[in-house]
C-alpha cells in the first residue's frame, strides 16, 4: 500500500502550501501530487509576466520544498506537479529544471509498480489567457468562452497547434503503449457531464443561448471510460464539489477525484493506492 497526497488549484498561497507541508512531515505519503494552478494569479493580464511569479517559484516554493527534503531525507516523498490554466507558460522552465520534484505534463514516469502521467490543457474557457487551453474535441467554443485563436499568450505557438490540436489528440499520444492497471493520470480538467465539473452556471444565458454548467473535458470523459487508468485526479472547477457535494466519482474501474480548493482552507485528498475509493478528504 501507498500513500498519495493531492492538492490542486493552490494559486500562489503560501499558507496553504505550509499547511501541505506540515501535513507531509507529520503522515509522511510516498507520494505528492500537486494539480495545475500552483502560482499567483494572473488576473489582471498585466500580471501575466510578474516578477512574483518568479519570487514565489524562487524564493518560497523551492526554499520550502529543500528544507522538506533534508529534513525528511529518505522519506522525503516523490512530488509530481503540472501547471494549469492560470499558470503562464513562460515560467514553465522554473519548474522543469528541479531536483525536487518531477514536471509532469505530457510525460510518463514510472515509480515502483505505478505508472504517472501528467497533462495541463483545458478546454477553451471564459479567460484570455490560453498557454495551456485546447480544442477539446473538434474546433468548438461554448457559448460564454473566449475563442483560442482570440486569447493572449505569454510564449510563441504554432498557427497550426492553436487551430488544429485537440486534447483528444493529444491523449491518444501520452497513452500509447501504457498498461492501464496501475496508472494514475494527473490532470487540470475534470471530465465533462459529471459530478467534478460543475460551474455556477445553471439557467445563465448569453444571447438567449443556455450556458453549460458542465465545464470539463469531453475528451478526459471518453478517455476514462476507454483506458480506465487506476486513478485519474482533476481540480479547475472550484466551486465544483460544493455545488454538487461530490468531490469522488467511480467510472467503471477508474476513481476519479476533484482536488480543487476553494476557500482559504487547504483541501487535502489522502489516497490509499489499493483502496482509492476510500479516499479522505481534509480541509485544513
Amino acid at each position: 500500500m501507498s500513500k498519495l497526497f493531492f492538492v490542486s488549484d493552490l494559486h500562489g498561497d503560501c499558507e496553504k502550501y505550509k499547511k501541505l507541508i506540515e501535513k507531509i512531515k507529520e503522515l509522511k505519503p510516498e507520494y505528492v501530487l500537486l494539480g495545475g494552478d500552483l502560482l499567483p494569479p494572473s488576473l489582471p493580464l498585466k500580471k501575466i509576466y510578474s516578477q512574483d511569479k518568479v519570487n514565489f517559484i524562487t524564493e518560497f516554493l523551492t526554499p520550502k520544498f529543500s528544507d522538506l527534503q533534508k529534513e525528511m531525507l529518505i522519506e522525503y516523498p516523490e512530488i509530481f506537479l503540472i501547471m494549469g490554466n492560470d499558470d503562464p507558460a513562460f515560467f514553465e522552465p522554473f519548474l522543469i529544471n528541479s531536483e525536487l520534484w518531477i514536471y509532469l505534463h505530457n510525460r510518463t514516469y514510472i515509480s515502483g509498480k505505478f505508472t504517472f502521467c501528467g497533462y495541463n490543457f483545458v478546454p477553451p474557457s471564459p479567460f484570455f489567457l490560453k498557454d495551456w487551453e485546447r480544442y477539446d474535441v473538434s474546433r468548438y467554443s461554448d457559448p460564454g468562452t473566449i475563442d483560442l485563436e482570440d486569447g493572449v499568450r505569454s510564449i510563441l505557438m504554432s498557427e497550426h497547434d492553436i487551430k488544429w490540436t485537440t486534447i483528444s489528440e493529444d491523449l491518444s499520444l501520452l497513452s500509447h503503449n501504457l498498461n492501464a492497471d496501475n496508472t494514475i493520470f494527473l490532470f487540470h480538467t475534470p471530465p465533462y457531464n459529471c459530478s467534478l465539473d460543475l460551474g455556477e452556471l445553471n439557467g445563465k444565458m448569453i444571447d438567449y443561448v443556455p450556458l453549460d454548467e458542465h465545464l470539463g473535458s469531453i475528451a478526459v470523459r471518453r478517455f476514462i471510460e476507454d483506458f480506465q487508468p487506476k486513478l485519474t485526479l482533476h481540480g479547475h472547477i472550484h466551486e465544483s464539489t460544493r455545488m454538487s457535494g461530490v468531490w469522488l466519482e467511480k467510472f467503471d474501474s477508474t476513481v476519479s477525484i476533484n482536488g480543487a480548493s476553494e476557500g482559504e482552507l487547504l483541501t487535502l485528498i489522502i489516497i490509499d493506492s489499493e483502496k482509492p475509493e476510500s479516499a479522505q478528504r481534509l480541509l485544513i
